[in-house]
């Protein structure tokens, strides 16, 4: 299986930069319409924190793109004139590479991931994708019980490489994306972190998502700064 998945973070500072990244908001993906071999493409904001938010974070901006093969991605990445438009205004950036292991759900009424399960390995690196659309009428009642599940990820013993909660729009098109050392540690707090067990426990009963997708990736290399320190081939 050819395909792969690529996770870009942008770091950026000053309010030119700032301003130029919220106007990149509605600009970037069509631009990217036609481009080879891209399958699927998100440019999404931060919140602050390492989990869902209702403050931004404007420093901090990501891409997820789905790729039918790596050549693809890598000349994107080294040809196309917004991209390298958009370093321009950036400090530091990181592209992680990534192949998908397991995903289930629909985002924007389709799963964009392909997956191989053979590549999952309890002892190797993981990074989790998990983003859902929330319902209009849930809105209050799901960031009312957001912040304790976000302040026990800050908190957990064995916290994550790197974790983010980003999205396409504010309060209603949510997602996390975070990497963690082994699945081990990632079940760790996914299950048995009370305000996290909880927060599923909450979801399944209230069905406030409209939509939601679960995806699990196998990080294999990356590019740009070392914002985040992946060991590659745990």
């Amino acid at each position: 299986m050819d395909q792969i998945t690529t996770f870009t973070i942008f770091r950026l500072s000053g309010w030119k930069n700032k301003i130029f990244a919220l106007k990149s908001m509605a600009r970037f993906v069509p631009a990217c319409k036609g481009v080879e071999g891209l399958e699927f493409i998100k440019l999404m904001g931060s919140g602050s924190g390492d989990g869902f938010s209702v403050l931004p974070n404007l420093e901090q901006y990501t891409l997820l793109c789905v790729w039918k093969n790596e050549r693809s991605a890598e000349g994107f990445f080294r040809d196309s004139p917004i991209y390298q438009e958009y370093l321009e205004h950036t400090n530091a950036h990181q592209t992680i590479f990534l192949r998908t292991t397991m995903a289930h759900g629909l985002w924007g009424g389709q799963n964009p991931f392909a997956s191989d399960p053979s590549l999952y390995h309890e002892d190797k690196v993981v990074a989790v994708l998990t983003r859902a659309t929330i319902r209009w009428k849930d809105m209050i009642r799901f960031w009312r019980d957001v912040p304790p599940v976000s302040k026990s990820l800050q908190d957990s013993v064995f916290p994550p490489l790197f974790a983010a909660g980003v999205g396409e729009l504010p309060f209603r098109y949510q997602a996390t994306f975070s990497i963690w050392e082994n699945s081990t540690l990632m079940k760790e707090f996914a299950y048995k972190t009370k305000f996290h067990a909880d927060m599923v426990s909450k979801t399944r009963k209230v069905g406030w998502y409209s939509e939601e997708l679960f995806a699990r990736f196998l990080p294999y290399k990356s590019e740009g700064d070392r914002l985040v320190r992946i060991p590659f081939g745990m």
